[in-house]
């Protein structure tokens, strides 16, 4: 299956950082969020990737084009003008990046990538980490039919909510918090390509009017994990990442290698 990241955001809240470079390459451990949030999807078998770029995605586009530079050690044989890489990371990954605007918002970035989407895909932002199972997941959208599903996690109370009924259909979604104990959207979902159809243009924002009018239409179900799940909106929450990482037990870090 394939697998689509946002990626084009200004990652404002984190300025310290995003001020150089784009939020999804902004490092934890030594490596970019990003790059972790690949080996999540990666570790269950999904390998194709398509990222969609915007602000300073050039950046982006140059971390994968030198990506074996940045994961190896390396031999230059100057008076040959040769290189050799020495034990190099071999991904399976396949990589397309899309340069989707630098103002489009969420559902618009998605919209424009239409063309290269499969039936069925796997859909997150760049810069969320967490041990959800993606196998189950999948299997779990699957089994409902519906044409969405959003992973609903619980949270501290500052995101939006989600209104679950006993069937797992999603009631209402609201951006803006009731209660600090209600669901919120952890970001990991899967779509059927017909979603597109929900979005107008550049200025959607996916989680506004689509996912409204999704769960109106009874069409967005809820998969909710309970295990880790935490986003890098702010430099307090890049720590916590990053000291997570340096742990024996870091709770995202499911792949062996």
């Amino acid at each position: 299956m394939q697998a689509v990241i946002l990626a084009g955001g200004y990652g404002t809240r984190l300025s310290e950082e995003t001020t150089l470079r784009p939020k999804p390459l902004v490092e934890i451990g030594g490596l970019p969020i990003l790059w972790h949030i690949m080996k999540l999807y990666s570790h269950y078998g999904v390998n194709d990737f398509l990222i969609c770029c915007g602000y300073k995605g050039y950046m982006i586009k140059e971390y994968f084009s030198n990506y074996f530079l940045h994961t190896s050690d390396v031999s230059f044989d100057m008076s040959s003008n040769k290189i050799q890489f020495l034990n190099s990371r071999a991904e399976q990954w396949k990589v397309t990046l899309i340069d989707t605007g630098i103002e489009t918002m969420t559902g618009g970035r998605l919209k424009r990538i239409e063309q290269y989407l499969d039936k069925v895909f796997f859909l997150t932002y760049g810069d969320g980490l967490s041990n959800i199972d993606i196998s189950k997941l999948h299997k779990f959208h699957q089994d409902s039919g519906k044409l969405a599903t959003v992973t609903a996690v619980n949270p501290p109370g500052r995101f939006g909510s989600l209104n679950i009924d006993k069937d797992n259909i999603v009631k209402n979604f609201h951006e803006k918090p009731n209660d600090s104990e209600s669901y919120i959207n952890g970001g990991f979902f899967v779509l059927s390509k017909d979603v597109i159809n929900y979005i107008d243009g550049d200025s959607t924002l996916l989680e506004r009017q689509p996912m409204e009018n999704l769960s109106h239409d009874k069409q967005l179900i809820a998969y909710k994990h309970k295990g880790f799940w935490q986003p890098m909106d702010t430099i307090r929450e890049k720590s916590l990442l990053e000291n997570l990482w340096n742990t024996d037990s870091c709770p995202w870090k499911i792949w062996n290698d």
